[in-house]
């Protein structure tokens, strides 16, 4: 995939486009820096869409920065704040959204709850069809930080998701196929859907094959009978380190594929499923990844130039620092950038487009 030279225009305020929405946000919380609902809030308020924060965990800072303090929310709780919202009818949620739950007991009184909005969410005066976009929040660079007990759990509660939008390793879980070629990713995208029924997936990033130096996001919409219409989108790869990428993601994808769904016409169809007729790098998902990437790639590098500003400045100063309050100091220099990106989330320039994905190189 090369770079499109003919770069769209920057998108129009989103607040203008995107029809009144209420989200449920079920993630992580940290009171300082940008994972879990901290991205996710800001992200989608943002673009537009009203937030409700129901928060899994409440920790001082993600644990990258390997000394924390805080708390797990028991599965009960989680349960008891929802009942809350519905006995004061605040639980007339447009959309869902679940990110990082941690263990199975947890995930699976959050699989009651999209169950249940599924059941009797009351959406746009009861026009629009629920929604639930479901980040299957396990791992990532072959590493799993959730318990294997969470797997089967999410592999009970595809069926009830919309849009699933899990990295390259999550899908090898879920599929139990490893994603070392093209034909590969086409192999899984095909299994998600024919197994659970999923109607849209996207792989946020898998590592080129061809050039390390690139990733590539794989979406499909499946058609009426199951079938996949897969899509790419090859990016640069930026150095990291970079934490909350993949709830960033998730939480454009959120308001992306709202607002393309709204502009094709879909809201009142199950699942916002466009007709067969439409071709995969027409699909208003393949639209709203190529906004979405276009906003994180902004963002990231805006995040790495800092960070790398700092870290350099760390090296030259930091010589008497213990290893622990380095560390610290580091991972606070990789925090995501996202209040001084407000103009590159509201308004991408699309520089990446997709293209048809056939499972080859």
């Amino acid at each position: 995939m090369t770079e499109d030279t003919n770069q769209s225009a920057p998108s129009a305020s989103p607040s203008v486009d995107v029809p009144p929405t209420r989200v449920l946000s079920i993630a992580s919380h940290v009171v300082s820096g940008y994972v879990g609902n901290s991205v996710a809030t800001f992200v989608m308020q943002l673009l537009g869409l009203e937030v409700c924060s129901l928060n899994t965990v409440q920790f001082s800072n993600h644990t990258g920065y390997g000394k924390w303090t805080g708390t797990r929310i028991p599965p009960s709780e989680i349960s008891e704040l929802y009942e809350g919202l519905k006995a004061n009818e605040l639980a007339d949620f447009d959309m869902l959204t679940t990110g990082y739950v941690p263990g199975a007991e947890g995930l699976e009184a959050v699989g009651m709850i999209a169950k249940d909005l599924k059941k009797t969410g009351s959406v746009g005066g009861g026009k629009n069809m629920f929604f639930w976009v479901l980040d299957p929040v396990m791992g990532d660079s072959g590493k799993l930080y959730v318990s294997e007990m969470v797997v089967p759990v999410y592999k009970s509660l595809l069926p009830l998701a919309d849009l699933i939008t899990p990295n390259q390793y999550e899908v090898e879980w879920l599929t139990d196929i490893k994603l070392l070629s093209p034909a590969d990713a086409l192999t899984a995208l095909t299994h998600l859907h024919a197994t659970f029924k999923t109607p849209h997936i996207i792989i946020s990033s898998i590592q080129s094959l061809i050039n390390q130096n690139e990733y590539i996001c794989i979406g499909s919409s499946m058609t009426t009978d199951g079938k996949p219409r897969a899509f790419s989108i090859t990016v640069p790869m930026l150095k990291g380190p970079f934490v909350g990428t993949g709830d960033m993601f998730a939480s454009l994808m959120v308001s992306r594929f709202r607002h393309a769904a709204a502009s094709a016409g879909l809201l009142e169809r199950q699942s916002w499923m466009s007709p067969d007729e439409v071709k995969a790098a027409d699909l208003p998902l393949a639209r709203a990844a190529e906004k979405v990437l276009a906003s994180m790639d902004k963002v990231l590098k805006k995040t790495g130039d800092a960070r790398d500003k700092k870290v350099k400045a760390l090296d030259e100063n930091d010589e008497g620092a213990d290893a622990p309050i380095k560390r610290a100091r580091y991972m606070r220099a990789a925090e995501l950038r996202l209040v001084q990106c407000v103009e590159e989330i509201q308004r991408p320039v699309v520089k990446y487009t997709a293209k048809e994905f056939h499972g080859v190189a």
